[in-house]
């Protein structure tokens, strides 16, 4: 069965990602607008550092949580579960990346993304 882009208002779920992400102490919350560059297939990354295994599986429990219970939505993939050292969200038109603070660092996905459109997150 193929992907199919649902209504669901992406700024509403944007702001539940972040929610779950903050009600578990996730630090460096970045959210990239990728809607005007060429090449990515989403439309926002949204990120986050976890400061321990422990830390990442309860910012994910939350996120997934939150976004269900407001937005009636689940990922449609989720990986980095047996890890815990990156884990992802796929809610189609946005991605999740909850990173431990090395696989950030190492990876500096705002580095690649660095034509990207930062948006602030209160």
């Amino acid at each position: 069965m193929a992907k199919t882009k649902k209504s669901t208002n992406k700024s509403n779920v944007l702001d539940w990602i972040v929610l779950g992400m903050q009600d578990k102490k996730a630090e460096d919350i970045t959210i990239l607008d990728v809607r005007h560059l060429k090449g990515p297939v989403v439309d926002y990354f949204v990120l986050c550092t976890a400061n321990s295994d422990n830390q990442a599986d309860a910012i994910y429990t939350s996120i997934e949580e939150k976004v269900f219970n407001e937005c009636h939505e689940h990922p449609v993939r989720v990986d980095g579960l047996q890890t815990k050292e990156w884990i992802v969200l796929d809610y189609i038109d946005i991605m999740v990346h909850v990173m431990r603070r090395d696989k950030r660092a190492f990876y500096a996905i705002e580095e690649l993304w660095g034509d990207a459109t930062f948006l602030p997150v209160s």
